[in-house]
């Protein structure tokens, strides 16, 4: 039997969740809800997916536009196992209880605080906490990343200090900035380094600031090690980790405009880079400290753990079973 799969919010990761789930040969896409008939409900109407009205209140935008919904989220959720919600941050927490009432399993996303869910989650750093559980929070885009190398060398891990370069808004939001300022977090230290210790526990602190770009994220990260390595050492760690690819800028990877790029030359959906890239020539060793640098696609590094996580929750496969299932059916490289 398939794992039916339901997702609350089609829009940036929304969507490319669903995509992933269609991809899966051990879970089916139920459905997916829209707050009002846009492009891309419409485009979700052309592809076959069952649209639904995120409650009762969008009812009327949809029935003035003349498009015909397949019910309400309770219908959806009369009809899934689990539901993947990718809402607005702090809409999740709200859900929750409808959720809950439904006794319907559910993950939400990073934007959610910690205690929203049993567990946060990155699968090759903790998927075994994941088995069984009601409740899972996939954490951020950002989290996500600093979680998938940091986790590789946490042996050698004493301290981390990581600035967070943080794009101003994804390709499609016209609403965000800022144009032509760069702003720091004024919270030092900001709240990344907490939410990689919900899953991974590690010394971290971190700093941010949004720039005026909309590709990816860059992470400026510092270790001090606890035990000597070689930057050698780290590369062949890194080129052996899943989801985590290094690139180097003598090839032309000179920016995140490059490895977006690479993501469009790979005929990838919405030029999604899954994978968490590290320039290789940014990593080195100094006494007893490591330096490297990544780049984050911050609309998809997350989708491949939503579909893992469903895996957890149903215990469909182990952990790396699970990933090599997921990394094959997305093309991820590694």
């Amino acid at each position: 039997m398939k794992v039916k799969v339901g997702v609350n919010g089609y829009g940036t990761i929304g969507k490319r969740v669903a995509y992933a789930v269609t991809r899966q040969d051990d879970m089916k896409l139920i459905g997916v809800t829209k707050t009002k008939p846009d492009f891309e409900a419409y485009r979700a109407m052309e592809l076959g997916i069952p649209v639904y009205a995120a409650s009762e209140e969008f009812l009327p935008r949809f029935e003035k536009a003349g498009f015909e919904v397949a019910g309400t989220l309770s219908d959806l959720l009369n009809e899934v196992d689990v539901i993947v919600d990718a809402t607005p941050g702090g809409m999740g927490a709200k859900n929750k209880a409808v959720y809950e009432k439904a006794g319907v399993k559910a993950i939400f996303q990073g934007g959610e605080k910690a205690s929203v869910a049993e567990v946060s989650f990155v699968a090759q750093a903790n998927y075994e906490k994941a088995l069984g559980k009601d409740y899972v929070r996939v954490v951020s885009c950002n989290t996500t990343g600093l979680t998938r190398t940091l986790s590789a060398i946490q042996d050698y891990i004493d301290y981390v200090y990581a600035v967070m370069i943080r794009r101003a808004a994804d390709p499609n939001d016209a609403k965000r900035g800022p144009v032509n300022a760069i702003t720091p977090s004024v919270t030092v230290p900001s709240h990344h380094g907490p939410d990689v210790q919900t899953v991974i526990p590690i010394n971290i602190e971190t700093s941010a600031f949004v720039v005026p770009t909309t590709l990816m994220h860059v992470h400026s990260i510092m270790i001090e090690l606890k035990k000597p390595v070689e930057a050698k050492d780290v590369i062949d760690i890194f080129e052996n980790t899943t989801r985590v690819l290094l690139f180097e800028k003598e090839k032309g990877f000179d920016s995140t405009a490059q490895l977006i790029e690479f993501a469009r030359d790979l005929h990838r959906e919405w030029n999604n880079l899954y994978e968490i890239a590290v320039w290789k020539e940014s990593i080195s060793v100094r006494g007893n400290r490591l330096f490297y640098i990544q780049a984050v696609h911050q609309e998809s590094d997350v989708v491949p753990e939503n579909i893992d996580a469903i895996r957890a929750m149903f215990e469909l496969a182990d952990k790396w079973e699970s990933i090599k299932k997921t990394n094959e059916s997305l093309g991820i490289l590694k």
